[in-house]
């Protein structure tokens, strides 16, 4: 029973803490990571409410420390998708039909149980199992996914209130239903807050959901599983397996009460997947809805107007912080030649400052990539150029996984707009950057925009602004976050709604209410006060 109508105004995002030196977060953060670090735990799988062991043991070592165990999951299998499927269908309908404010207010508990009890646990979750410097967790595994969880809630009120116009006699609305079936979401390592939005977006939606997070963010996706039963999410709404791509594909995407994907992860996995779903669309009651956050390629231009200073610090930071594994870091730059000799000077000499090493360390700004099979790919492009004789690597190349997967922040200079390395998504510390003649803006443009088949973020380094207005324009379907006068990375929950097109995505921005409307499916009713109770018209008559 509704006895009122409940508003849930626009928040503020949450305050990014400093952790500074005698700062009380930083002394409590360190306690934190010491205690998630004393004793190996076992992560079960969440079905249905119930805590589900596999037997099937996996461990967990954080990339920096590769002789350390951190934990071990415990790895499913087909029937445990099919367990997961089963478990969300029986609470569908008692999710469904839970009033607005009650869901809502399960998301906001949860929101300040991050924010206050489980902030260094979830932060020291993502800097252990994902190797994030202290910022980086915080502004990921804190504050983001803080901030989705809240702004979500305003968001979804807002499209509750959208409403028909009536005429006399009749009153219209709409009702703005959960999808039928099962949401499927798939979450990748590299942002703890997007291996909580994506299945949280559509269950606040009234849907029920199985989570597969990636192998390599387990630890703090368990970790999100708590805080949300904590919160008081009833058993079923979401599921939380841990399965290997194919498996999960084979009986999810066969399933007849499948009604969507929500996914982050890479093109090639995703274009499969929408060939699948495809093939199978048959089998499904409705049609599926299909989100995707895919690959990137992103790029920042800079104008021979730009402050060689705003550039170095857009390249350092854009391309190496949480070691370019970052949807949206630079990867690719176009230098003008009035600039570029003292840009790349004074990169490398930045680039020199930086120190590598473990998380705990919170001077370090390098830390590990994830594991080795991304080490390897890395660095199997850090060693073709070593042996190409047109590109020149100006900073960084050295590597070493002995202790954890480190990898220097490397720089390779090209005389090739369209060299492998200014092309391929690489995830990872390597920027390349090509110099271009400073008086052919305008061509350089049309190189950035043909270069790479994604289209996620991109920025514009300039004080001319006829140079900002025209790469704003020849730029327009190269990026989905456009930046000017900035890094392409740092979207903020409610400021710069997230997402790209092309090979990026089908650009249903997390972080705005376009996202949710994909978890909805609409009704409308017309309800007639006074109803005909003749078939004929005016019309009709002869005179």
């Amino acid at each position: 029973m509704n006895l009122g109508y409940f508003d849930y105004p626009l928040p503020i995002n949450e305050p990014v803490l400093s952790y500074a030196p005698g700062s009380p977060e930083r002394a409590k953060q360190k306690q934190v990571l010491a205690e998630l670090k004393k004793k190996p735990i076992e992560i079960p799988m969440y079905i249905g409410g119930k805590a589900v062991k596999s037997g099937n043991k996996k461990s967990i070592h954080p990339p920096h420390e590769i002789a350390h165990t951190l934990a071990y999951f415990h790895a499913g299998e087909q029937k445990h998708v099919t367990q997961a499927i089963d478990a969300a269908m029986n609470a569908k309908e008692s999710w469904g039909a839970m009033p607005w404010e009650e869901r809502a207010h399960i998301f906001l508990k949860a929101a300040d149980l991050l924010a206050t009890k489980y902030r260094a646990y979830i932060n020291g979750a993502t800097m252990l199992g994902q190797s994030k410097s202290v910022y980086q967790a915080e502004i990921d595994s804190a504050c983001e996914l803080i901030d989705f969880l809240r702004f979500n809630v305003h968001f979804l009120s807002e499209i509750y209130k959208q409403q028909p116009v009536s005429s006399p006699g009749v009153h219209n609305r709409m009702e703005w239903r959960p999808l039928e079936g099962f949401v499927l979401a798939i979450t990748p390592f590299n942002f703890t807050a997007i291996g909580g939005n994506l299945p949280t977006s559509a269950a606040m939606c009234g849907n029920v959901v199985v989570w597969k997070p990636a192998n390599t963010q387990v630890y703090s996706a368990q970790m999100f599983m708590k805080i949300l039963k904590e919160a008081g999410l009833p058993d079923g709404v979401i599921n939380l397996i841990y399965v290997d791509g194919p498996t999960i594909g084979k009986v999810c995407f066969a399933h007849p009460d499948f009604g969507g994907v929500h996914f982050t992860g890479s093109t090639g996995v995703f274009n499969n997947m929408w060939k699948t779903i495809g093939e199978n669309v048959h089998q499904y009651k409705t049609y599926p809805r299909i989100v995707g956050e895919t690959g990137g390629k992103d790029f920042v231009v800079i104008h021979r107007t730009a402050d060689p200073d705003v550039a170095v610090a857009a390249l350092a930071r854009g391309a190496f912080e949480f070691q370019g594994q970052k949807c949206s870091a630079a990867s690719r730059a176009y230098l003008p030649s009035n600039l570029a000799e003292e840009i790349k000077t004074k990169l490398i000499s930045e680039l020199k400052t930086m120190k590598m090493g473990t998380v705990e360390d919170f001077s370090n700004f390098i830390n590990a990539v994830i594991d080795e099979k991304s080490f390897d790919n890395i660095t199997s492009y850090i060693d073709k150029a070593k042996k190409d004789k047109k590109v020149n690597i100006i900073a960084g190349g050295k590597y070493n996984k002995k202790e954890g997967y480190f990898i220097e922040p490397t720089v390779i200079e090209t005389k090739d707009p369209r060299y492998v390395t200014m092309c391929e998504e690489i995830f990872g510390p390597v920027l390349t950057i090509y110099v271009y003649d400073e008086s052919e803006f305008e061509k350089i443009l049309g190189i950035v925009d043909t270069t790479s088949p994604y289209a996620l973020t991109g920025s514009i380094l300039a004080k001319d602004r006829n140079a900002v207005k025209l790469a704003t324009e020849k730029l327009r379907n190269a990026a989905g976050n456009f930046y000017i006068n900035d890094k392409p990375t740092g979207a903020v929950v409610g400021q710069q709604p997230f997402g790209g097109a092309r090979g990026s995505g089908t650009n249903d921005k997390a972080g705005s209410m376009i996202n949710l409307y994909r978890w909805l499916s609409a009704r409308t009713i017309k309800e007639t006060f006074n109803p005909a109770v003749d078939y004929r018209y005016p019309f009709l008559n002869e005179a």
